[in-house]
């Protein structure tokens, strides 16, 4: 490993640590866990932006990977009482009614950084649907939807998902056709099924079980309609 990555890697596992620290103290200013919970998903979510900054391909599946046995440790399925009594406020972070939705967020990041560690732009394409739009649909969805679709999916919330999904695969596509030397607007028509696609994914997923079907699906519709 260069020194480079190591730096960078100690960086990514800074920010990471911090953000979840933040997180799990955010409630103590009166903000609700719920928003706490979609700060850190929608922070954790920038990590790809860093992805090119590594030159050995395995360095972000080691950023990722080590958060999926914290998020276990820290979730209330853990054995391992004293452990999760210790990481209380990442433990208060987890998904309501879902226990496993930090880990399955760990998992399907994991994954990504895997098999493209050299193509962070389609990690982009899975995590930033569930980092920015599923965090806008259910804030949005919750204060301002009244036509609900499926369970507690509102309209308002699924047009807003599609909306922020879009947006941020748009200008992720135009940062990473700078440093890959590609031309955004070929991907444009892969960044719209991608956020079609993260929206009735999200909108039928089982609660805290879209950590993982939204990420990955959306990164098989971005490879599938050309955005490689």
């Amino acid at each position: 490993m260069l020194g480079g990555d190591l730096n960078v890697m100690l960086l990514c596992y800074g920010y990471i640590i911090s953000l979840i620290v933040v997180s799990s103290r955010l409630e103590k200013v009166g903000l609700p866990v719920k928003i706490n919970r979609k700060f850190l998903h929608v922070m954790i979510g920038n990590l790809p932006f860093i992805i090119p900054f590594f030159t050995w391909r395995l360095a972000p599946f080691l950023v990722a990977s080590p958060f999926i046995l914290v998020t276990f440790l820290a979730s209330p399925i853990s054995p391992f009482i004293r452990i999760r009594d210790r990481m209380k406020g990442l433990a208060n972070l987890s998904e309501e009614g879902h226990h496993t939705g930090l880990i399955l967020y760990s998992i399907s990041f994991s994954i990504l950084a895997l098999l493209f560690p050299d193509q962070p732009y389609i990690i982009a394409s899975g995590i930033l649907p569930m980092a920015y739009g599923d965090s806008t649909a259910a804030i949005i969805g919750e204060k301002f939807g009244k036509h609900k679709l499926r369970g507690n999916k509102t309209l308002v919330g699924s047009v807003a998902m599609f909306t922020v999904c879009l947006l941020a695969l748009v200008l992720s596509l135009y940062y990473f056709g700078r440093l890959y030397s590609f031309n955004p607007t070929s991907r444009i028509s892969a960044a719209v099924a991608t956020a079609s696609v993260g929206t009735l994914v999200e909108l039928y997923t089982p609660k805290g079980h879209d950590n993982i079907t939204v990420p990955l699906l959306g990164a098989a519709t971005f490879i599938i309609m050309g955005g490689i």
